[in-house]
């Protein structure tokens, strides 16, 4: 009698466990390497290593990497000048390096034992927090006291003022939530919609459900094309709204 075929079901949610490789406390601080420094790390020496390897040497009849980067380093220039209306042009190369990392990371995590570092919530929003934050410290050290009336709305009546400026700083702060949300929300749904039909398919094929289970990979197989376009859009999204946060900043008249 022949044994059935038994296979091990994982839990949609287990791509996403945070995984300690090198345990590191210095002082009760835990600075250990986990999955998403290794995937964190991975992004950036790859963009290091493109961009390097890209511009290494220029020529005047540019290779199809250079000709890549220089049509990507216009885009991403355009970006920056279309929503910050030229100010934010001294912060290009931040947006220049964040949108092609958080492309990278969002893709990466779509591959077979894989990470998908963008699919924590305290991934996203350290980061969303870190940023947003550093150009609300900007708005005080460039416009000191001033930066303030970005908080207060015009024709607002007086008596009024430490409430709303209280409730515009509280709606300015909860960017951050919404940013990281956004990012964590779409990755952790599109991964978990792919863990949840390849399982299946998977079980159909080892239950011998060939008719059956060639259409569901064929259907994994375009969720899969959907998801790499929406990894692209997402890390599009994410800093269009950065660009459009870094614009407030230089908003406030002087």
């Amino acid at each position: 009698m022949t044994d059935p075929i038994v296979l091990q079901v994982f839990s949609p949610l287990e791509p996403f466990e945070l995984l300690i490789y090198c345990p590191i406390t210095i002082g009760g601080l835990d600075i250990s390497i986990t999955s998403v420094t290794v995937y964190f790390l991975f992004g950036f020496c790859f963009f290091v290593y493109f961009f390097g390897v890209g511009t290494l040497r220029l020529f005047l009849l540019p290779t199809p990497i250079q000709s890549f980067l220089e049509r990507f380093y216009v885009f991403v220039l355009g970006l920056v000048r279309d929503q910050t209306k030229g100010v934010g042009v001294a912060l290009f190369p931040l947006f220049l390096f964040l949108l092609p990392f958080i492309a990278l990371v969002n893709l990466v995590g779509l591959f077979p034992y894989s990470y998908a570092a963008t699919a924590h919530f305290s991934v996203t929003f350290t980061l969303s927090l870190i940023l947003n934050g550093s150009f609300l410290l900007l708005g005080f050290y460039t416009k000191g006291l001033k930066f303030f009336q970005l908080f207060i709305p015009s024709g607002a009546p007086a008596a009024l003022l430490p409430l709303i400026v209280a409730i515009e700083l509280v709606s300015y702060l909860i960017r951050s939530f919404s940013l990281a949300i956004r990012l964590f929300a779409n990755m952790t749904a599109g991964h978990t919609l792919l863990h949840i039909l390849g399982g299946f398919a998977a079980l159909l094929l080892a239950g011998g459900w060939l008719m059956v289970s060639i259409p569901t990979l064929f259907l994994v197989f375009f969720i899969f094309l959907l998801e790499v376009l929406i990894a692209f859009i997402q890390a599009y999204v994410f800093t269009i709204l950065l660009l459009i946060y870094l614009s407030d900043v230089y908003s406030v008249d002087h």
